[in-house]
């Protein structure tokens, strides 16, 4: 059997990283990040923002992404968006989801972009950057996966004694990939995208979505999705060194018979 010391280094440090997106996700929100010269202020939200709950999390070794909580008047069905600029940075904002709480079936967000990172593509290791992303992260079975993808989870813990999550399902923008199309991550297969605007989207304008997300798990994994575990947003520019400006809209977690009007994520137990 291979071992992940017998793989070089070349090609191990990519897939930490992008298990590090995976960790984020799943790890406890109250654990504190690290404090690091280049990492964003902290953002903080009341009780009564849509907003409440989420937190920024850094990467090792990464500038961070800044994101800012902002009042908006041209946004519909909401008065308030995350304004997020990335600067050759990636970070991501997210929330960790009670798996026991009353599962959604869909899922609402809109998003505005003024700026592209530049040449970025999905489908290139070294250009995949993207403007925004809408980050679903799921519990399952772990014995299931591949022999490369069990020890990416073995190597995780034993790092940070944190589990990732089982799949994470990504909604994304990207140019060089047709609207509606699959993207596996070029480093796990437990990473799928789903391209909902590119090329021909208007940029400076909001996109509103909704989405029914047992449909677009089976779609990108073959098979039901299992308990939702985590929430998150990231826009990134790292790979490309480039600059991103966008705009989230409230992501809201829809139940079967919740209106995006009434529906929240539930904080995870401590």
């Amino acid at each position: 059997n291979m071992s992940l010391t017998a793989l070089p280094l070349r090609r191990l440090l990519p897939l930490v990283l992008t298990l590090a997106v995976a960790l984020l996700l799943g790890a406890c929100a109250t654990t504190p990040s690290t404090t690091r010269p280049d990492a964003a202020p902290a953002v903080t939200a009341d009780s009564s923002s849509p907003f409440y709950g989420w937190a920024q999390r850094s990467f090792p070794g990464k500038a961070a992404t800044r994101y800012r909580i902002v009042q908006v008047a041209d946004l519909p069905g909401a008065n308030q968006a995350l304004r997020t600029e990335a600067d050759r940075s990636a970070s991501m904002f997210f929330r960790r989801l009670d798996p026991t709480a009353a599962q959604p079936t869909r899922v609402s967000f809109g998003w505005k972009v003024e700026v592209l990172p530049s040449a970025a593509s999905l489908g290139k290791r070294e250009a995949e950057d993207s403007a925004v992303r809408v980050i679903l992260a799921f519990d399952g079975d772990a014995a299931r996966l591949p022999m490369r993808d069990r020890m990416l989870f073995e190597l995780a813990h034993a790092v940070t004694g944190e589990t990732p999550p089982f799949a994470m399902l990504m909604y994304v923008w990207d140019v060089t990939s047709p609207v509606g199309e699959v993207v596996q991550s070029n480093s796990t297969s437990r990473i799928r995208k789903i391209v909902l605007n590119g090329a021909d989207s208007a940029l400076g304008q909001w996109h509103l979505h909704e989405r029914d997300i047992v449909e677009d798990f089976r779609r990108a994994y073959g098979e039901p999705p299992g308990p939702l575990i985590g929430v998150g947003v990231m826009s990134d520019a790292d790979n490309t060194a480039s600059r991103v400006l966008a705009w989230y809209s409230p992501v809201r977690l829809l139940a079967p018979s919740s209106s995006a009007a009434a529906a929240s994520a539930s904080p995870a137990p401590p």
